[in-house]
């Protein structure tokens, strides 16, 4: 995977943060947050980004992750905590993507693009319109 543009970089770019505590128990032999760790890692800030939106209209409904894709770009250690910073891109007819950046002492460490679907009872349905309406408002800030 190619390097992300440097707009993914900047924290500022993203409407929410969070703070997640490394642990070491998610040490990999060579001493550095492991890769699966990470990914718990982005899971935490999602489930607290997911949260923090507030977002209605999607009773009856489930969020259900379809793809997740996560660039490495420098070892994370313990005991330091992960910054990250998340927020939503690209708003489909029945998905959406949420963006996520990771940092340790100002380093970016890690990006993840994960691909999140509304489904109802019969598979994929369509967002509702205040679903769609809250997701805008969460929306990263990229260059023009």
């Amino acid at each position: 995977m190619a390097r992300p543009e440097p707009w993914r970089l900047d924290p500022a770019s993203y409407p929410h943060r969070d703070v997640i505590q490394t642990r070491f128990q998610d040490l990999d032999p060579l001493g550095h947050v492991n890769n699966v760790a990470m990914a718990g890692v982005f899971e935490t800030a999602r489930v607290r980004f997911n949260r923090s939106m507030g977002l209605s209209g999607w009773h009856g409904h489930r969020w259900l992750v379809a793809n997740i894709n996560i660039n490495y770009l420098a070892e994370a250690h313990f005991p330091t905590d992960i910054d990250v910073a998340t927020g939503i891109s690209d708003i489909g007819t029945r998905s959406w993507h949420i963006l996520a950046a990771a940092w340790q002492e100002d380093e970016c460490i890690a990006t993840c693009d994960a691909v999140l679907v509304m489904s109802g009872g019969g598979g994929a349905t369509a967002l509702p319109d205040d679903f769609r309406a809250g997701l805008e408002q969460h929306k990263v800030r990229q260059p023009l």
